[in-house]
Order: C-alpha cells, then sequence, then structure tokens
C-alpha cells in the first residue's frame, strides 16, 4: 500500500512537469513543424497590388507608341492596372486631367502646357512621346530644302495652330519671304486637292503621308519639318506628349515610373517590330495595320523625360509663344510645368 502511493505521487509529479513545460513553450512546443526560411515566407506573401492608372490616347502616331503596352495590359502583364480611352482628336481627352477622370493622357504639347496654366499648376508634363510628324511633299521633283519654298504655293491645314507656326518659323528662319500658304479645313482636304491636281506643294502629317503616296504615285516626301528644326539648333521637335494630373503624380510616384517604364518598353518594341506592332495598332483601332506599317518609320516616336525633355520642350513652347502667346496659355510655362522624378 505504501509502495502504490508513493509510485502515485511519482507520476502525478511527473504529469505537473510536463504541464509546466508544455505551458512554457506556448504555441511553439505544440507545433512539430519547421519554421519556414526567410524565401519560403516570401513566396507565401501576397504579391503587391497593382496601381489603377486611367490612361488617355490619341488615334494616329501619338497612340502608336503605347500599342504594345496595351496588348501587354489586356494579357493583365503590365506594371499598372490601364483603363483606357481612345479619342480621334485632342479636343476629346484634354478635359480629362481637369476633370480627374484621366490620370495621364497623350496630347500636343502646346495643350499641356494650355492644361497647366488653365489650371494653375494641376497638369504636367510627363514625357515627349512623339516628334514632329510634318513633312513638305510635292510632285514637281524640284524641292529639296525650305529655301526652294521661294515664290511657291503650299496647301496646309491647320491655320492657328502649331502647324501653322512651325512652318512660319522655319520659313522666316530660312530666309523665306515670299512664299503663299493657303489653308485647307483638315488635312484629307488637303489630300484630296493635291489628287486633283490643284495643288504641287503640300504639307501634311503622318499618317496623310502615307496615304498621299498611295493615292498618286508622283508625291513624293521632300523636306522633313523635324530634320529641318533641329537643323536649326533648337533640339527636337517636341509636338506630341503625355501629361498627368500634377496630384496624382505627387501620391502615385511608383505607378507613374511603372508607366513609363511600360511605355519605353512599348516603344522600343513598336519601332522595332514594324508588322507585329501594325498588328497591335490595328487591333486596338489606333490606326489600320497597312497605313500603320508604312507610315511608323516616319512617326518619329519617342520617349524624352527629364531635363532632356525640358531643355527640348522649353525651346519649342517659346517659339510658340512669340506667334501666339495663347497657343501655350499666355507664356512659356515656368519650371513646375515640368514632372521630373526624384
Amino acid at each position: 500500500m505504501k509502495k502504490a502511493i508513493i509510485l502515485l505521487s511519482l507520476l502525478l509529479a511527473f504529469a505537473l512537469v510536463c504541464a509546466a513545460c508544455a505551458g512554457a513553450g506556448g504555441d511553439k512546443a505544440a507545433s512539430t513543424e519547421p519554421a519556414p526560411t526567410s524565401s519560403e515566407a516570401a513566396v507565401t506573401d501576397a504579391p503587391a497590388q497593382k496601381a489603377t492608372v486611367s490612361l488617355g490616347l490619341l488615334k494616329g502616331p501619338t497612340g502608336m507608341g503605347a500599342a504594345e503596352l496595351l496588348s501587354r495590359n489586356a494579357e493583365d502583364a503590365a506594371r499598372n492596372t490601364y483603363n483606357l480611352t481612345l479619342a480621334a482628336a485632342p479636343d476629346q481627352i484634354q478635359a480629362g486631367p481637369i476633370s480627374g477622370e484621366l490620370d495621364i493622357a497623350a496630347v500636343p504639347t502646346n495643350v499641356a502646357a494650355v492644361l497647366h496654366a488653365k489650371t494653375e499648376g494641376k497638369v504636367q508634363i510627363l514625357a515627349v512621346n512623339t516628334l514632329g510628324v510634318l513633312y513638305i511633299m510635292t510632285n514637281t521633283g524640284d524641292i529639296g530644302s525650305v529655301a526652294d519654298l521661294a515664290g511657291r504655293t503650299i496647301l496646309s491645314a491647320g491655320q492657328g495652330t502649331t502647324t501653322e507656326y512651325v512652318l512660319n518659323y522655319l520659313l522666316e528662319q530660312n530666309g523665306v519671304t515670299d512664299a503663299t500658304v493657303e489653308y485647307a479645313s483638315e488635312h484629307a482636304e488637303v489630300l484630296t486637292k493635291a489628287t486633283a491636281g490643284d495643288y504641287d506643294v503640300v504639307l501634311l502629317p503622318e499618317p496623310f503621308v502615307t496615304q498621299m503616296k498611295a493615292a498618286d504615285a508622283g508625291f513624293e516626301t521632300a523636306i522633313d519639318l523635324t530634320a529641318e528644326w533641329k537643323a536649326l539648333g533648337n533640339g527636337a521637335l517636341t509636338m506630341g506628349c503625355v501629361a498627368v494630373r500634377t496630384a496624382f503624380a505627387a501620391e502615385n510616384p511608383d505607378a507613374v515610373d511603372a508607366f513609363l517604364q511600360d511605355y519605353a518598353e512599348s516603344i522600343d518594341f513598336v519601332t522595332a517590330n514594324t508588322a507585329e506592332a501594325a498588328a497591335m495598332i490595328e487591333q486596338f483601332d489606333i490606326a489600320k495595320a497597312a497605313i500603320a506599317a508604312k507610315a511608323l518609320p516616319n512617326c518619329n516616336i519617342t520617349l524624352l523625360t527629364g531635363e532632356e525633355m525640358k531643355t527640348d520642350v522649353s525651346a519649342y513652347l517659346s517659339v510658340l509663344a512669340a506667334a501666339n502667346p495663347q497657343s501655350v496659355g499666355g507664356a512659356v510655362p515656368a519650371d513646375d510645368f515640368y514632372y521630373i522624378a526624384e
């Protein structure tokens, strides 16, 4: 009996010790699974959520560079998620950054300056995406420089726009004072009148240059206005850009940086893979593939950011401001117009 009592006491004591050890170890003692390594823990972490960006693009050259970005976006393979608005003309899209419906929008560079002034700095220029796409075409075969336009009559569209201001500047800088410029209501009218034989010298942008050649093989490109602009020491002819809402850029710098990376990769692809890019361009209703394939080499699609953008855009807007201050919002914008990542 005494031995039984002693044995029972020992068993009770052992049970109490085990319970104490289990309590001290907490949940760790209850698990026999090894702790995950840091790499294993990273694999199980939820992926970072993509930013959603409302993106406005224009049909034609200023939208072509984004075709591969849009293709990746459709497959959820872009860095951001882009909600696309596609417009046929700048005036259909420029209200978006003001109202907040668009975070980033492709617009003519001078329109970005006007929006910046109109909103007191609530819109900035993010990057230049298209240089000049303006070309003098002729079927006479005797024009090879701006100086050769002396005494000639040129048909163009875009009176009272940057097209007129750039052409007049180039004529003036090359000493041409006796050229006559007549204006049609739109580029399609220029093409129609030229093919009808009414004019033998015209100014057209891409993709109308490509359409002109298809409509009348006698017309050829004689002068590249972008090359003539650069020859005067003005840097790049920065006619097209992407603008960003200032508040969006300040609050979402990572999303803006991701967009610029996506856009840069898209432009590299589009400029290096014409046929495949042309198919994408038609897929997203930016332009017909047959026209895009021929026009792309002359669309001067690019991506200029930072200080390079600022230098070239400032020179361009200065010329426009001299011709018509209201074309840039009243005056050449100050430094806060330019989005430059820190």
